[in-house]
């Protein structure tokens, strides 16, 4: 890699925390050029504008928490049990992350209005994560381990807004217990709703 592109990624790792924290319009400059040690000719010979920095820096705290979400799920051979870890790993794996919480959740309440860009950002985040959920359902189905009369996209959704829902409520009341109730919530869903379930005589129950 060559220096530039180095200080590039550099700068984009260090000011990730500051968008997500702080959000675009509340991104100071003085606060990047703090974070970064560079003068602004120094941030912006490696960016166009502001915007750019800070869709550049989504896509790298996006990055990093979708590892973590996925983390340690591919070795997983059961589908159903899967979907159950990426859920525990939503409550359990947040060492690590771009402090400042989910990004998905920042940006697109950021950008809710006055940030197209990056607001397009986030619908793209979104339809990355629904993809991997709503794959893996389908997955299941074709192996006969997710009810054949689960909609996958659905399914997906309903994941994905229920977990990202329950960090707002337990933002706002600063405490864990909403996140855990929704993740206890959706381990009883995916076992009760999803699971195909084995008779006795081995045949599958819907």
């Amino acid at each position: 890699m060559r220096k530039g592109e180095q200080t590039r990624q550099e700068i984009i790792r260090k000011a990730a925390p500051i968008f997500n924290q702080k959000g675009y319009d509340g991104a100071a400059l003085s606060d990047l050029m703090r974070a970064t040690g560079l003068e602004k000719g120094g941030i912006y010979r490696h960016f166009e504008s502001k915007e750019e920095l800070a869709g550049d820096a989504f896509d790298h705290a996006w990055k990093i928490a979708m590892h973590a979400r996925f983390e340690g799920t591919e070795k997983i051979p059961n589908t159903v049990d899967r979907l159950k870890q990426i859920v525990r790993n939503f409550r359990d794996r947040r060492t690590g992350l771009v402090p400042g919480g989910c990004p998905l959740l920042n940006t697109a309440t950021d950008s809710d209005d006055g940030n197209p860009k990056l607001r397009a950002k986030a619908r793209q985040a979104l339809s990355s994560l629904l993809d991997r959920l709503r794959s893996i359902a389908e997955e299941g189905q074709r192996r006969g381990e997710v009810r054949a009369d689960v909609d996958s996209a659905n399914l997906a959704t309903l994941i994905a807004s229920t977990l990202e829902g329950s960090i707002m409520v337990s933002r706002l009341q600063k405490k864990d217990e909403p996140r855990d109730l929704a993740v206890r919530h959706l381990e009883e869903y995916l076992e009760t709703n999803v699971r195909v379930r084995k008779s006795k005589a081995g045949a599958d129950k819907s």
